[in-house]
This record gives C-alpha cells, structure tokens and sequence, in this order.
C-alpha cells in the first residue's frame, strides 16, 4: 500500500501508453499538483515530455508535431474544455485520462466533438489525491464543514478522492466510522455507494482478511493540531509551511534569490528521506556530517584537471557534486531558520508547557506556567493564544478553571480580537460535550500503570511526550479490541481478524504527528499496513483556518457569558 508509487505508476503508464514522440501533458490546477508530487520536471523530460500545459490556458500555440496526453479531473468545467480543445485539435493525436470515474454522457459529448477523429483513447486513471508520502496522502480541501455538518461540494469531493485511493491502492474496503460524528457517518455511506455502484472497478482479488477503512473527525482529538513539533518534516510544516512539497522561504532574512522556493520530498532528496522523522537535535548533527562529507569531496573536485581522464572524471561527477551542493545549502537554509525562530519565539519553553498542559493533569502548575508565558514578550501572539487554546480544551471542566482570567491577560498584552475568540471557538469546534472518546485521562487500569510507570521513569524528550488519539485508536484497532460501540460498522459485515489493511481518513484534516505515528505503526507491526488521509494536512495556523471556516467564531471575551449556541448533533 503505496500512495506515491499508485500515483507514479499512473502517470509513466499514461506516458508509456502514447508510444515514442514528443508530448505535451495537459493537465488542470488538481492534476498539476498530484503528478508534481511524484515526478520532477527533469524526471517527466526523460520521457519525452517537452511541454507542460493547462487545460484553461487559452493562449497555447497549435503544435501538430505533438502527441498531447490529458490528464484531467472529471469535472464539468475540464469535459467542456476538452470539448472546445477537440474542436480546433491543437495537437497531432490526444490520449486523455481522467483521474476518476467519467459519466457515459461526457463520453459521448467528447466522443461528438471529436470530428477530426483526433482522440486515440479515453481511460480512467485514478490518481485524484495528492500523495504526500507513501503512507500519507491528502486531498488540500480546507473548511470541509459548515457546523458540524458537511458542505455538500467539499463531501463530494471527498468521496471521490477517497474512493480513487481505493481503487488506486486495489482495495474494496469494510467500512467503519466514529460514531460520535455524523460527517463521519455520511461519507462512509457516500463511500458505500460508490463501490456498490462501481462495483466491476471494485471487484478486486480477495484477500482473507478485507482490508478496512476508518473514517475519523478532527473534532475528537483537537489537541495534536495545536501543538508545536520537533521533528523535521513536521516541524518545517508547522513553522515555515509545506505546500505540495515547496517551502517558501522567501521571508528569511538574507535568503539568496535561488533559495527563496525550496522543494523536500522524500522521493528525491536521501538527506530529507532520512531524516524527516527525526529529531531536530539529531538533524543538527546529521547536517554537520553532510557538510563534512561535502567539504572532503569539494577539494577533489578542485584538482588540476591534467589528462584528458581527469577531465572525463570531473564530468562524470559534477551532477552528482551540484546536486550534492544544492541539497547541502537547502537543509542548511531550512535548519538554520527552524533554529533562528525557534530562539525569536522561545519555543522550547513554550513547547514544554504546551506538552504539559497535553499530557500531565496539575492543573496548578499548568495555570501557573501558563500565566508565567502569557508574561514573556518574546512569546508571540499565536502562540500565546495556543496556549490558552490548550488550557481551554484540557481543563474545561475543571472546578478551578482560570480561563476568564487568561483571557484578560491575552486582552492586556495586545493580543488582537480574533486569536481571543479563536479560544472559545476551539471548544466549541472540539470541546467535552463534541468529544467521542477521553481525550486526557486514561480510561482502564492498565492505561493508569502505564502512565504512573512513564512518570516514574521520567520522559525521555519532554518536548515530544504527547502520543496523537490516533495512535491509541489504531492500536486498539490492530489488536482487534476497537469498540464496534464507538466506532461501528456500516452494513451488517465485521471482521472476524485482526485487521491488515487499514485506511485511516480524518475528516477535518490530519497532521505530520499522526503521519509519524502511522509510520512508526507501520514499522513495528510486521504483517500490518496502514495508510493515512486526511481531508487536509494541517498545522496550527491551517487548523485554526478550518475552525473559522466551518463557522465556529467563538465569543468575544467581554461578553463571555453569552448563551452556548445549539449544536446540530443528535
């Protein structure tokens, strides 16, 4: 179960299927995305592709002598540009895939408008999600959800990403969803239609145990989102931004002009493969030995180039020495910055109380650190305010709860109206009364050793001590000992073994914390493979975008004692 390698193998498929020639691929603002996850611009050449396009550029030049490959999403907007591309065929001959499942009425409105008979052939490739790593992927769909309830275009979508990721990975799915959350109830069952409907696309082998789908809403866990990270690809994300692979480094002071834009992606940088789950301590020391394996190969490279040998030599290995250089002045310009904001914000102290506030249950200490922050003028507003956010969330219904009086310290150190808000806006979105499952405190008396054990020892990293709800919930999973009550199946089929296959989705959008955790998952379950989705990948200031989004404005502070407003929940 590979994401990246379903979407790559679509896309060498379609390049291979158009035969040898010149090729332009024509693709729409979605597709441009997914195809750029997996292949680079140099590795698309190779193959004889000389041209990228999109479909809504209206001033492409005619080019007969190339073959176009389309490879497009099957919306109305996309079928009726094909209709006028087919009309006056700019290129010689056109190989079109749609990345989900096209109607017979499109086909046949295309198949009218081809009357230079210029279409070699129409197939379905379902490569519609972005494949973020192997076991990650993500459909970039902010604000999915009006209150708690689904905007119907973003459920649509959701169903077909969700549903191209089945049949891309070749996997017909029991289902099971959070019960606690009705978007999860509905996309299960518009999931459900689909593969009853399609149900020849879905007709894969059989495997003894079916694979199973589970499909979760952020509102049971928003604590993970809120937090700040520390290792490296989650870190990058939740302080500089990732977006399909680019990192926008344009505000670092002094960045040079070529350093302003950089990509990480695991597929074709071995540093960042090897160190995305790591953490940032460790990268300091990785990124000291690359650079001493750069400097012990740069004299070399300097020598005198003498014989004709020496020449061919140094040809030989300048791509892989430029390549080399590129990727060392990359992660150092991305290192250094983590570094620099992580001084500028004072982070490692505010991730410690963050962990903390996550993870402990001294609601004294807690208040007392808290307010010592709330203090700091080095502590920012954002993460000021998340602070807060935490508080609110973990001890909401705590007899001694201070959250007035956090709010009033917000007020006086300037924090502006929105992030105020934004606080009650949290609880609203993920607070006690929306939560399925116990978020904070262990449910049985083996969880109670557990972590009277984990106290006794002491942590090991107290900046990484919170474990995501999903981690739990996967556990039980694998063992078999998830809650058919909490977490049922739809229709009246369940698994008698343990899974294998698992499909994770979160509503609401997932994070590089929880894409850690199905990792590690992943590593130390031998025989069990999980892949992770999510409507989103977010970090803190794209989950709190998602709150706004679905219409949790939260209260002004001043007017704290407004009455709740009605939820929508049964």
């Amino acid at each position: 179960m590979n994401a990246v390698l379903a979407v790559k193998q679509y896309v060498a498929k379609m390049i291979e299927d158009s035969g040898p020639g010149m090729k332009v691929l024509l693709m729409d603002r979605e597709t441009t995305g997914v195809v750029s996850m997996v292949y680079t611009q140099s590795e698309i050449l190779q193959k004889e592709v000389y041209l990228f396009e999109r479909i809504d550029s209206f001033n492409r030049e005619p080019m007969k002598h190339l073959k176009a490959i389309c490879f497009l999403r099957p919306t109305k907007e996309n079928v009726e540009y094909l209709i006028q591309e087919l009309r006056r065929p700019k290129y010689s001959i056109y190989f079109i895939y749609f990345s989900n499942v096209i109607s017979k009425s499109d086909i046949k409105s295309l198949a009218e408008a081809d009357e230079q008979e210029v279409v070699a052939e129409v197939q379905e490739f379902y490569g519609d999600y972005i494949a973020v790593n192997p076991h990650v992927f993500s459909l970039n769909l902010l604000g999915c959800c009006q209150g708690r309830n689904w905007d119907p275009a973003q459920l649509a979508r959701t169903t077909q990403g969700l549903t191209a990721l089945l049949l891309s990975l070749k996997k017909c799915p029991m289902i099971r969803y959070q019960l606690s959350s009705e978007p999860a109830k509905r996309l299960a069952e518009c999931v459900k239609q689909v593969i009853t409907k399609e149900y020849e696309l879905f007709d894969f082998r059989r495997t003894e145990v079916p694979p199973l789908l589970l499909i979760l809403d952020r509102s049971d866990d928003a604590i993970t989102p809120l937090l700040n990270q520390w290792t490296y690809q989650a870190m990058v994300h939740e302080l500089l931004g990732i977006n399909n692979n680019r990192i926008d480094l344009s505000r670092v002071p002094g960045i040079s002009k070529d350093l302003r834009e950089v990509v990480l992606s695991a597929e074709n940088d071995e540093f960042y493969a090897n160190n995305m789950y790591l953490n940032f301590a460790e990268i300091g020391s990785n990124i000291k030995n690359l650079m001493e394996d750069f400097q012990k190969r740069k004299p070399k490279e300097q020598q005198k180039l003498e014989s004709i040998a020496d020449m061919k030599a140094f040809v030989e290995n300048y791509p892989q020495f430029k390549k080399m250089s590129g990727t060392v002045s990359k992660h150092v310009t991305v290192v250094g910055e983590l570094s620099r904001l992580v001084a500028e914000r004072n982070l490692l102290e505010v991730s410690e109380v963050e962990q903390e506030l996550a993870c402990q249950n001294d609601h004294s200490s807690a208040l007392q650190n808290v307010r010592r922050l709330l203090q700091n003028p080095k502590v920012t507003e954002l993460d000021a305010a998340r602070l807060v956010m935490l508080y609110a969330l973990h001890y909401e219904r705590h007899s001694s709860n201070s959250l007035p009086g956090l709010l009033t310290d917000l007020r006086n150190r300037g924090v502006s109206d929105k992030y105020r808000k934004l606080v009650s806006a949290v609880v609203e979105y993920g607070g006690k009364r929306v939560r399925g499952s116990d978020l904070f405190s262990p449910k049985d008396a083996v969880a109670i050793t557990k972590q009277f054990l984990k106290g006794l020892k002491g942590v090991e990293n107290v900046y990484t001590q919170h474990q995501p709800l999903l981690q739990e919930t996967l556990d039980q999973l694998i063992k078999g000992k998830l809650k058919d009550s909490q977490f049922p199946y739809l229709g009246p089929n369940t698994l008698r073994d343990r899974p294998q296959d698992i499909i994770v989705f979160i509503i609401g959008g997932a994070t590089y914390e929880e894409a850690l955790a199905v990792y590690n998952l992943n590593r130390t379950n031998p025989g069990v493979r999980i892949v992770l989705g999510g409507t989103t990948i977010h970090n803190t200031k794209s989950f709190l975008e998602e709150v706004t989004a679905a219409g949790f404005r939260g209260r002004s502070t001043e007017s704290s004692q407004a009455p709740p407003r009605p939820s929508s929940r049964r």
